[in-house]
């Protein structure tokens, strides 16, 4: 790759501060006012995020995926993710809830009528998304929390909770698991390599090239990614591009051999026989059912 196209975004740790009088922090963003916040990054706090409608990437930790009509989504403490909305995702809106596993203090989710929301938060540490009437019905409740004083939102807050932890309209994003480190080097060390990935997917991506950007020798990183994400890097970046080729499918007139070349792929037969066993469909086939959904 050239040098000069190289793009480093450093990971960022957020800073998350709930207003005066609230134990959590509640945030709607929506066509006047969009949520900007679309690199990597990571936090101690659980997110709850619903997007209404609008389609787009899902990229939480080393989960990639392309979701339509909207999503709901459970992150846990200090899994890395990226921003879900951005000017092209035609949402008409986009609620966030940030909340600390204690934020109603050290006891209060052990006790015994709160079981079900403390394996909500012990599962939410892979991603979690939730579909169906769940996300019709508890995604419109979090939208409707702006309506409500503190004590009327923190009680619907509780409700959407018990509802997510009691439906099985949902699906492990990191299913295979994806390992954190505690340590902060090693934070910013795998959202350096996100972010990488992330702003140069188009381009080739050598082993060598990213294994420097972490100070890592080539076999050291490739054992410290596989670790923490259970894949390899090209495996990861590889399914960047499948998602990145989704929504490209779904959402631009492009030829497919347009979409291969847009997506970082640079060998047509290989992009079909990757697309296929990504998604289970060929390119063209994803593409006419998805319309057919569409329409």
């Amino acid at each position: 790759m050239n040098s000069n196209k190289v793009v480093i975004q450093k990971p960022t740790l957020k800073s998350v501060e709930p207003t005066f009088g609230n134990s959590f922090t509640y945030m709607k963003f929506d066509k006047n006012q969009k949520n900007r916040f679309t690199t990597w990054h990571y936090h101690p706090e659980i997110e709850l995020v619903f997007v209404n409608g609008g389609s787009g990437k899902r990229q939480i930790g080393s989960n990639l995926s392309y979701y339509t009509n909207g999503t709901l989504i459970l992150i846990g403490s200090n899994l890395p993710h990226c921003g879900f909305t951005d000017e092209l995702t035609g949402n008409r809106s986009e609620t966030v809830v940030q909340m600390k596993k204690d934020f109603l203090g050290d006891h209060f989710f052990t006790i015994p009528e709160m079981e079900k929301i403390q394996n909500l938060f012990e599962i939410a540490k892979s991603g979690v998304v939730f579909y169906g009437e769940t996300k019709a019905i508890l995604g419109h409740k979090l939208e409707n929390l702006d309506t409500k004083n503190n004590f009327e939102r923190l009680l619907s807050l509780l409700d959407v909770l018990y509802g997510l932890s009691t439906t099985d309209e949902f699906r492990i994003l990191n299913a295979e698991g994806f390992s954190m480190p505690a340590d902060i080097q090693d934070n910013d060390r795998i959202n350096i390599v996100f972010n990488f990935v992330k702003t140069n997917f188009k381009e080739e991506i050598k082993l060598v090239e990213i294994a420097d950007l972490v100070s890592m020798t080539v076999p050291s990183f490739c054992r410290y990614f596989k670790n923490i994400t259970n894949k390899t890097f090209t495996q990861f970046v590889n399914e960047y591009r499948l998602v990145h080729a989704s929504k490209l499918l779904a959402e631009q007139p492009l030829s497919i051999t347009d979409v291969c070349f847009e997506s970082g792929f640079n060998n047509f037969s290989y992009f079909n026989k990757s697309f296929k066993k990504f998604t289970g469909q060929s390119p063209s086939k994803y593409r006419n059912e998805l319309k057919q959904v569409i329409t």
